[in-house]
């Protein structure tokens, strides 16, 4: 039986690139940040896959860090249009004492800088990205001492 090709998904299973029908490479989710340098996290939603690091590593509480991100569309997702990042302590209700501002630095590739813990304890990270219609959520925690 012959498929048309528009119509076939070719996964790469050993590559970093899943081949899709109208020819366009997609970075695998498992392969997502693959060269943001360690300690490297990642965190999953849906339609994305993030892998991000801290700059410094690991954060002290009362210091500015950074944070380098790969995010990375799922297949049959579309491209990340922005992206919000942010962080809060959940068993104290509020969040950091400052914004951090977050720019797009290579396609897929962004870096949220001037975020602070103020305090030790558990703080989540948030991760908004969206694709200009859609936005998702996506947490992971960050133990601060």
């Amino acid at each position: 039986m012959r498929f048309p090709v528009a119509s076939v998904v070719a996964l790469a299973f050993t590559g970093a690139l899943v081949a899709t029908g109208n020819g366009i490479g997609v970075a695998r989710a498992a392969a997502c940040g693959d060269d943001i340098g360690e300690p490297k996290r990642e965190v999953e939603s849906a339609r994305y896959a993030i892998a991000f690091r801290t700059v410094p590593s690991p954060v002290s509480v009362g210091a500015h860090f950074i944070v380098e991100l790969a995010v990375c569309p799922k297949p049959g997702a579309q491209p990340v249009a922005g992206l919000r990042v942010d962080a809060t302590m959940p068993e104290h209700r509020h969040g950091m004492n400052y914004r951090p501002s977050v720019r797009q630095v290579s396609p897929g590739r962004w870096r949220a800088e001037g975020l602070m813990f103020h305090m030790p304890g558990r703080w989540e990270f948030v991760f908004q990205p969206h694709d200009g219609r859609r936005e998702d959520r996506l947490t992971v925690s960050e133990d601060v001492r």
